[in-house]
């Protein structure tokens, strides 16, 4: 098989995993708080990462070298776990999704003042037909919004600005500080916070709990094996097929029928995204590009980055870098 469609398919597999994953944060959140939730998520996917970190033979500290980056990106990945969490358990999968999936256009917004990227025209019009395509999906006035829309374009913020962030400081922090801050940091804050929302878990939930952590370790571990053997911009927009199975999901399990402005709002969102990474694999299209370099999945900081866990993979390794802006 050659390289990139074995890499399509391995990460075809992975976010099918991570769509399931999705499922479970939505059947627990008919009961749960989205901080119980993420708590125990972080709990079970702890001993997972430790597995993992302990490989980094890199000689240093936990110390980071921008701390005041460091802070902003753990904020932004402890708030996109509790905005992601609660959208999924309180709207339709696909309409989450379809908010979620503006990520990509908002890290090229970000970009610009935090990476001095320059956007250029085409890349300006795919990111405004892309939000178009989010208010289509909303369609304020049309519809009452809550909470849960607010929590998914607060998810989808924080998401780009951790993203960007880690293009900013990821070659000159250690891959252990990039992904051991922000699940300490969840662990921690939503620990604090799990005495006021706390409710008894029967046996099955917790092990739902547990499982979850390990979808989301099997995926991660499966998006490792898309990168190594494709190239960035055949794998990063396999992530898309994750409207696909919350279509299906959502119907099979939740009763929930895509109505025409969620799926024609998400056509637009995925479209735009698709076109922004496309462009970034062209050579001399972008200097840093932002999108393309980790595009896998919205950073929760309840399971370890790919990008980071490429980069300590390849050091155990002693192996070629990943294909084409895989980092």
């Amino acid at each position: 098989m050659a390289p990139n469609a074995r890499g399509a398919l391995t990460a075809l597999l992975a976010f099918a995993i991570f769509a399931t994953h999705d499922v479970v944060v939505k059947t627990l959140g008919a009961q749960y708080s989205a901080f119980q939730i993420v708590f125990f998520s972080v709990l079970f996917g702890f001993p997972l990462a430790m597995l993992m970190l302990i490989r980094d033979g890199t000689p240093g500290t936990l110390r980071p070298v921008h701390p005041w980056w460091t802070l902003a990106r753990t904020a932004a990945a402890v708030t996109t776990g509790v905005c992601a969490f609660y959208a999924f358990s309180v709207l339709p999968l696909a309409q989450t999704y379809a908010i979620l999936f503006s990520a990509p256009l908002l890290v090229t917004v970000f970009s610009i003042p935090i990476l001095g990227e320059r956007v250029r025209l085409r890349r300006w019009s795919a990111v405004i037909v892309g939000l178009c395509g989010v208010l289509v999906v909303l369609r304020p006035g049309g519809t009452e919004l809550g909470l849960g829309h607010l929590a998914a374009l607060l998810a989808a913020i924080s998401s780009s600005l951790a993203s960007v962030i880690v293009r900013k400081i990821g070659r000159e922090e250690r891959s252990i500080v990039l992904l051991l801050y922000p699940m300490l940091a969840q662990f921690l804050v939503m620990g604090a916070a799990l005495p006021f929302v706390y409710q008894p878990m029967p046996v099955g939930h917790v092990g739902l709990s547990a499982a979850m952590a390990a979808m989301a370790f099997l995926a991660a571990a499966l998006m490792i094996e898309a990168y190594r053997h494709g190239e960035a911009v055949i794998v990063a927009p396999m992530q898309y097929s994750q409207i696909i199975w919350a279509s299906i999901y959502g119907m099979i399990f939740f009763a929930e029928v895509p109505t025409r402005s969620t799926l024609l709002g998400a056509g637009l969102v995925v479209a735009s995204g698709l076109y922004i990474v496309l462009r970034e694999g062209r050579a001399q299209s972008s200097n840093n590009t932002p999108v393309l370099r980790t595009r896998s999945r919205f950073e929760t900081g309840t399971f370890p980055r790919v990008g980071a866990l490429l980069r300590l993979r390849r050091a155990d390794t002693g192996g070629p870098a990943p294909r084409a802006g895989a980092e």
